[in-house]
């Protein structure tokens, strides 16, 4: 698939300034980058605004695209590198791990024995304090590797990967706190 092609048109009737061309690809992509946002920053009026933001900056920006990757791709990269930037304004901490510490051990037992919703699933992940949110959405909703979370966060490949394995374990905490066999 010629990924760099997507939307070509639309974007290039954007660079001209057309308004409905900016509005078309605002529609496009609207939504998917606003569940990228409340899913890093877990409020919703944070979250609308880094999405206005983001989408000024794409507009601002635009005449930088390439086509080296889909538009999307690229509008993406901006919303989590913004979402990025407010966490940190907020002072997300992390805990900084010696690099001979490999992770935490993941002996929790699988929750495959009960229903949950997506909602309790969401509710979970809202939960989690800041830095393990960022690494587990990054990680496993948007799909960035450890190397490259770390890049984006100022942190080592290795806190990524111990804030993901400690992000999974309270979540499946949590979650067996929620399921009906606990009660």
């Amino acid at each position: 698939m010629d990924y760099g092609g997507t939307h070509r048109e639309i974007v290039e009737r954007c660079k001209q300034g057309q308004r409905q061309a900016q509005f078309e690809l605002y529609r496009l992509y609207s939504q998917a980058m606003y569940n990228v946002c409340l899913r890093m920053v877990r409020n919703e009026p944070d979250a609308e605004d880094l999405l206005q933001n983001s989408f000024i900056d794409v507009f601002s920006n635009l005449n930088s695209f390439r086509f080296e990757s889909s538009i999307g791709a690229w509008i993406k990269r901006i919303v989590v590198n913004n979402c990025i930037n407010f966490l940190k304004k907020r002072r997300l901490a992390f805990s900084e791990l010696q690099d001979n510490l490999h992770g935490v051990p993941d002996d929790a037992p699988e929750p495959t024995e009960y229903p949950l919703s997506v909602d309790a699933v969401h509710s979970a992940i809202g939960q989690l304090p800041d830095g393990y949110r960022s690494v587990f959405s990054l990680y496993l909703l948007e799909g960035y590797d450890h190397q490259e979370i770390g890049e984006i966060l100022g942190i080592s490949e290795a806190t990524s990967k111990s804030q993901y394995s400690r992000a999974r374990k309270k979540l499946k905490e949590m979650l067996h706190v929620m399921s009906p066999e606990s009660e």
